[in-house]
């Protein structure tokens, strides 16, 4: 029987415990899961895409069916480069639902055989995106409790600068 695999992709920059949650749920369906941070071009990012995978392996380091890539190119081919019949995604809110739908389809026009899954985040999670954990911690706000202490740590030491 062949591996379950399945691909959590997004730019996490960075990871919040919204993303930590849908990774390790999605960890507990399939055999192997890549994460793939993705270089989103039309987003000016704070952290390097190493310093971001850097990041999500140590959050990650307890799950041995986590791997962690970057990928530039269209999602859909990174999936069938990892032999993946998934992608997962999570969804925060009704406002998430659109923008997912219009990707989906895509992916599904482009190849048929991989199927996306959605995850409702946990509503304690609901709010959060990178954007505003970065927003927040760049004017001195506490992130406790929205991203892992790592994280948080590396939040730190960025706007310090």
């Amino acid at each position: 029987m062949s591996e379950k695999i399945a691909v959590v992709p997004g730019s996490f920059d960075p990871i919040t415990n919204g993303h930590l949650d849908i990774i390790k749920r999605a960890a507990d369906v399939f055999d192997v899961i890549y994460v793939a941070v993705l270089n989103n071009s039309s987003k000016k990012p704070l952290f390097s895409i190493e310093e971001r995978m850097s990041l999500i392996s140590e959050v990650t380091k307890d799950f041995p069916n986590i791997r962690i890539e970057s990928s530039s190119g269209l999602l859909i081919e990174y999936a069938r480069a990892k032999n993946a019949k998934a992608i997962v995604r999570g969804l925060r809110a009704i406002s998430d639902f659109e923008y997912e739908m219009q990707i989906t389809s895509m992916n599904k026009f482009l190849d048929d055989s991989i199927e996306t899954f959605f995850i409702m985040t946990k509503n304690q999670y609901s709010f959060l995106s990178s954007s505003i954990v970065k927003e927040v911690a760049q004017y001195g706000g506490t992130v406790t409790g929205l991203v892992p202490e790592i994280v948080e740590n590396a939040l730190l030491e960025k706007f310090k600068k």
